[in-house]
C-alpha cells in the first residue's frame, strides 16, 4: 500500500488559489522533490502533508499508522534538554517502550512473574524496531551531520541557530518515519556532512518529501518531481536532471507555440487594416476581426517568468599578484588591538585563550583566479576571508594587498551592507552606490526589483531579497576581486544559475566559499582545502578537487595496509625488532626507496643554500625577505611534490587511461611549478 495518495489538492491565500490540482502517490523509497520559484508554496504543502496547516480542497490518505515527521527552517524550541535526549525524542515511541521493559525486569525481579508475557511481547516489539541500537544509530547520524561525540550531552541552549537546524535534522533522521518531510536538510551543512546526508536519504525506507535548491543534491537524491508551476501541479517520475530536461523541451515547444500563434495573428491583422475599408474585401476583413477575437492567447504566466540577469561589468586591471598572506595566523575571538600612547602605534594581542584556526597559513591569490574554498564548517574560512577583506587583523604573519586592488564583499548574511537613512530598497540602492534614482531602478530590475518591488522596506525583506540587494550593489561597485560568502544562499535555483552564469564570465578575481557544487565545479578555477589546519591548494573545480582527494585517500589506505604488512614481516623475521625507517621521497621522479611508478621523469634543480646565495653581493633588507619568501614557497612546493610522487606510487594511481592522463598532468604541473619557482629565485639572485 502507499503511504501517501494525495488527490487534487488546492490551498488558497485570502481567497486566491496559491495552487490547485497537486496530485501524487508515494510508496516506500520514493523520494519527490518539490520545484518552483520562492513563494510557490513549497513549504506550505510540506506543512499541510505534516498536519500543521489545512488544505482548502482535495484528499489526502495516509498508510494506516503512518508516522511523518517535518523538518523545516525552524529551530527545535526545546532548549532545556541534551543534545543527545533532543535527538532520542524523535524516537518517543521507543523512549517509553524501554520504560516499560525497565519497568518489567524490576517487577519480575521482585517475584511478580505474571508479567512475563508482557516483557516477550515488548522485547519482540523493540527488536522488529530496531533493537537496543537504535540508540547507537541516533548518535552515528548526530556525527554524520558534523557533531562531535563531546556535543551529545551539550545543552541545546549552548549551540548556534545553525546547529541547532542540524540537531532539528538529526532529529527527524533518526526518527525514522514512515513519511519524512524535509525543507532546505542542506543549509548549515558543510560539504562532507551534505555527502553523507545523499548516501543516508538514499538508503532510508521511508517515503520522502524535499525541498532543496543544491542542484547536486537533488540529482543525487530525486526520484521525482512535483513541479509547481502557475499555480498548477505537474508530477514528473524520473531524476531532476531528466526532469530538468524534459521542462527545458516544454519550454522550448510553448515558446515555438507562442511565436506561431502571434505571427497568425499578424497577418490577420494586416488583412484587417489593408481590407476593412474595401467593399469586395469588407465582409472578409469583417470574419478575421471575430476569428481574432475568438482565439485564445498562449502566454506564459508571469509568475514563472521573472528571472535574473545581469553581468559584472569589466573591472579596472589590478596588479599581478593580489594578495600574499605569509606565516598567517589567525584565531578567534580576534586580537585585541592596543595603541602605544607615545608613537600612536597600534598592535594586536592575543586573547587568552584563543583557538587557533590557521596557525601557519600561506597563499596566494593571483589576478583572474577563480578560488574556491572548501573545507568543513568551523575550521576558519570565513574567518579567513573576512581577514582577507580587511575585516579582522591577524594575530601573526602579514597580509600583502597588489596594487590597485578594489574589493567588493559579501558576506553570508549580508551585515556588511549598511544603508545609514535608507528606509526603502531604491533609497538603499542610491546610498550605497551613488547612482541616479533612474539608472538605480534599471539595476534593481535586473535582480527582481522592478516597478512597485523597488519601493519595499528594508524591513520587510526576505532572505532572498536581501541577497538580491547586495548583489545588486556588489555588480554596482566595479570591484576587481570579488570575496564571497555563500552567495547563493536564499536564492532560487533559477537565480543561482543566474549568479552562477555572471561569476563564471566575471573577468577579474574572486575568491569563494559555497556549499553549492554546482556553482563550484563551474566557476572554480582553483580549490584551496583547509585540511587539518592547513592550506592545501588543487587545481580545478569540485569535481577535480573530489577526484584527487579519493585517490589520495586511497593511496595512504594501501601505504598503510603495506606498512603494516610489512611490520608483521618483520616482526616474524627479526624477533619483532623495529622496521627501518623508509627513506624520504625526493623530486627525481623515480629515485627514493619505496619508489613506484613515475610519469614525466627529470628533476628539481637542487636548493641553494642561503649562505652561497648571501656571499655573491650586498642584499638589502627588503630583497633577503623576498628571497626567503621564494626559498619558503620552495621548500613548499618541494613538499608537495614529494606527497604527490608518494601518492602516485599507488598502482590505483595508473589503474585506467583517465587516471594516467589526469595524474600525468598533476604530475607535470607540479614539477612546473618548482622549476618556476627556481626562476624566480634566480632573477632575485642573479
Amino acid at each position: 500500500m502507499a503511504v501517501l495518495i494525495a488527490s487534487d489538492l488546492q490551498k488558497d491565500i485570502n481567497g486566491n488559489p496559491l495552487w490547485e490540482g497537486l496530485s501524487f502517490k508515494l510508496e516506500r523509497r520514493d523520494r519527490m522533490t518539490l520545484s518552483g520559484r520562492n513563494g510557490a508554496g513549497k513549504t506550505t504543502l510540506l506543512r499541510i502533508l505534516a498536519g500543521q496547516a489545512n488544505k482548502d480542497g482535495g484528499e489526502l490518505s495516509f498508510e494506516k499508522n503512518a508516522r511523518v515527521i517535518l523538518h523545516d527552517q525552524r529551530p527545535p524550541r526545546e532548549r532545556d534538554m541534551t543534545l543527545r535526549e533532543y535527538v532520542v525524542s524523535g524516537r518517543q515511541d521507543l523512549v517509553d517502550l524501554e520504560l516499560r521493559l525497565r519497568d518489567y525486569e524490576q517487577r519480575m525481579a521482585d517475584g511478580d512473574l505474571d508479567v512475563f508475557d508482557a516483557y516477550s511481547r515488548a522485547t519482540t516489539e523493540l527488536e522488529s524496531k530496531g533493537g537496543y541500537r537504535w540508540r547507537d544509530e541516533a548518535a552515528d547520524i548526530v556525527r554524520g551531520l558534523g557533531f562531535s561525540d563531546e556535543d551529545l550531552d551539550r545543552q541545546l541552549e549552548t549551540f548556534s541557530g545553525g546547529q541547532l537546524t542540524r540537531a532539528s535534522l538529526a532529529r527527524a533522521l533518526s526518527a525514522k518515519p514512515d513519511l519524512l518531510l524535509l525543507d532546505e536538510p542542506t543549509n548549515h551543512l558543510d560539504l562532507e556532512s551534505l555527502e553523507w546526508l545523499e548516501k543516508t536519504l538514499v538508503s532510508f525506507d521511508s517515503a520522502i518529501v524535499l525541498v532543496a535548491h543544491d542542484r547536486w543534491f537533488l540529482e543525487a537524491v530525486g526520484t521525482s518531481v512535483l513541479e509547481i508551476e502557475a499555480g498548477r501541479g505537474r508530477f514528473f517520475n524520473g531524476s531532476w536532471h531528466n526532469w530538468r530536461k524534459e521542462q527545458a523541451a516544454r519550454e522550448m515547444a510553448l515558446g515555438k507555440a507562442i511565436a506561431k500563434q502571434e505571427a497568425e495573428i499578424a497577418r490577420m491583422e494586416d488583412f484587417v487594416r489593408r481590407f476593412s475599408a474595401k467593399a469586395t474585401k469588407a465582409r472578409q476583413a469583417q470574419s478575421r476581426v471575430k476569428a481574432l477575437d475568438k482565439i485564445e492567447r498562449i502566454t506564459r504566466d508571469p509568475r514563472d517568468t521573472r528571472t535574473m540577469g545581469f553581468q559584472f561589468k569589466k573591472p579596472e586591471r589590478s596588479g599581478k599578484i593580489i594578495f600574499e598572506l605569509d606565516h598567517g595566523r589567525i584565531e578567534v575571538p580576534p586580537p585585541v588591538a592596543t595603541t602605544d600612547p607615545n608613537s600612536g602605534a597600534t598592535e594586536y594581542h592575543s586573547v587568552p585563550d584563543a583557538r587557533v584556526l590557521l596557525a601557519d597559513a600561506e597563499l596566494w591569490l593571483e589576478r583572474g583566479e577563480h578560488v574556491c574554498l572548501v573545507g568543513p564548517n568551523g575550521v576558519g574560512k570565513t574567518t579567513l576571508i573576512e581577514t582577507l577583506a580587511g575585516r579582522r587583523p591577524l594575530a601573526a604573519g602579514r597580509i600583502r594587498t597588489g596594487h590597485n586592488v578594489q574589493v567588493g564583499y559579501l558576506s553570508q548574511h549580508g551585515d556588511e551592507l549598511e544603508f545609514p537613512g535608507a528606509r526603502t530598497v531604491i533609497e538603499a540602492c542610491i546610498k550605497a552606490t551613488g547612482l541616479k534614482p533612474n539608472e538605480a531602478r534599471s539595476l534593481l530590475g535586473k535582480f527582481l526589483f522592478s516597478g512597485s518591488d523597488a519601493e519595499k522596506e528594508l524591513a520587510g525583506l526576505s532572505g532572498g531579497e536581501h541577497k538580491r540587494l547586495g548583489l545588486a550593489v556588489l555588480v554596482a561597485s566595479g570591484a576587481n576581486v570579488l570575496i564571497l560568502d555563500e552567495p547563493t544562499n536564499h536564492l532560487d535555483i533559477e537565480s543561482r544559475e543566474a549568479l552562477e552564469d555572471a561569476l563564471k564570465d566575471y573577468p577579474g578575481t574572486m575568491i569563494m566559499i559555497s556549499h553549492d557544487r554546482a556553482l563550484l565545479e563551474v566557476v572554480g578555477t582553483r580549490t584551496v582545502a583547509v585540511e587539518d589546519g592547513e592550506l592545501h591548494s588543487y587545481l580545478g573545480g569540485w569535481q577535480e578537487y573530489v577526484e584527487v582527494r579519493e585517490e589520495r585517500i586511497a593511496a595512504e589506505r594501501a601505504a598503510k595496509a603495506a606498512g603494516n604488512a610489512a611490520d608483521r614481516e618483520a616482526a616474524a623475521g627479526n624477533g619483532g625488532g623495529k622496521r627501518p625507517a623508509a627513506g624520504k621521497a625526493t623530486g627525481s621522479g623515480g629515485s627514493g626507496s619505496g619508489g613506484g611508478k613515475k610519469q614525466g621523469g627529470g628533476s628539481a634543480p637542487a636548493k641553494p643554500a642561503a649562505t652561497a646565495v648571501a656571499d655573491l653581493q650586498p642584499i638589502s633588507k627588503n630583497k633577503r625577505r623576498e628571497i626567503e619568501k621564494a626559498e619558503a614557497r620552495i621548500e613548499q612546493a618541494e613538499t608537495d611534490l614529494a606527497k604527490l610522487e608518494a601518492e602516485l606510487a599507488a598502482p590505483d594511481a595508473w589503474a585506467t587511461p583517465e587516471a594516467t592522463e589526469r595524474n600525468s598532468k598533476r604530475h607535470e604541473d607540479a614539477k612546473a611549478q618548482v622549476q618556476a619557482l627556481y626562476e624566480r629565485l634566480e632573477q632575485l639572485t642573479g
